[in-house]
């Protein structure tokens, strides 16, 4: 007997392209709808998410959000996009303001120590986008995206950090953002879970990862 192999819900397709001022509007809109979602993805997580949910904790209706965004999944890849570009944004300026290797070692520990103590339910979120992309291709895309950039942030940071100690990196850039990665994810899940001593454990180990 053949049993008939059930296919994967298709997404709603996503809108074509806008042009001009037009284009922009919708960015900006979007921009503003991602950001009122943010706190209620990071807090509920993907899965026990949906976009009548969001809109139930937000000031904008359900309407409108279908409106701007097909689904949950455009909603929380938006959001993730968004967030992680302010990310990377503010370790590039540490980066560029760090005139010697203390300073930018002093800088760089105090951003990260910073932000996962102020925003870890927002890299939660990010780590369960990554983690459904491994079950839902339609996520995939747009991880790999994100994931490139976040590579690309790390190597400028180390690439500076090399160049101030006068010596090469030593590591390829894919090894050397998995390093930093894994510290990180580890240190988000400990923090959550109650470990007070999680976040200067990460600093002691990056530490010792530095170029110098």
């Amino acid at each position: 007997m053949t049993v008939a192999a059930t296919s994967k819900p298709e997404r709603n397709p996503r809108p074509k392209a806008l042009k001009g001022s037009t284009a922009g509007k919708t960015a900006g809109r979007r921009a503003e709808l991602a950001e009122a979602a943010l706190q209620t993805l990071s807090t509920l997580g993907y899965a026990r998410t949906s976009l009548r949910e969001i809109a139930q904790n937000s000031v904008f209706s359900h309407g409108v959000l279908h409106y701007y965004f097909t689904d949950k999944v455009d909603l929380i890849t938006c959001c993730v996009r968004q967030y992680k570009a302010r990310c990377v944004t503010r370790y590039d300026q540490v980066t560029a303001d760090a005139a010697s290797h203390a300073e930018l070692e002093e800088g760089f520990l105090a951003m990260l120590a910073q932000t996962a103590r102020d925003d870890a339910q927002m890299h939660r979120l990010w780590y369960d986008l990554r983690s459904q992309a491994l079950f839902d291709d339609c996520f995939r895309a747009d991880v790999a995206a994100i994931e490139k950039s976040l590579e690309n942030m790390v190597w400028r940071i180390v690439s500076r950090f090399a160049e101030l100690a006068g010596k090469p990196v030593g590591l390829p850039p894919a090894l050397m953002y998995a390093t930093f990665d894994g510290l990180f994810q580890r240190c988000i899940l400990k923090h959550l879970s109650g470990d007070a001593a999680a976040i200067d454990e990460m600093i002691a180990l990056v530490r010792m990862v530095l170029p110098r």
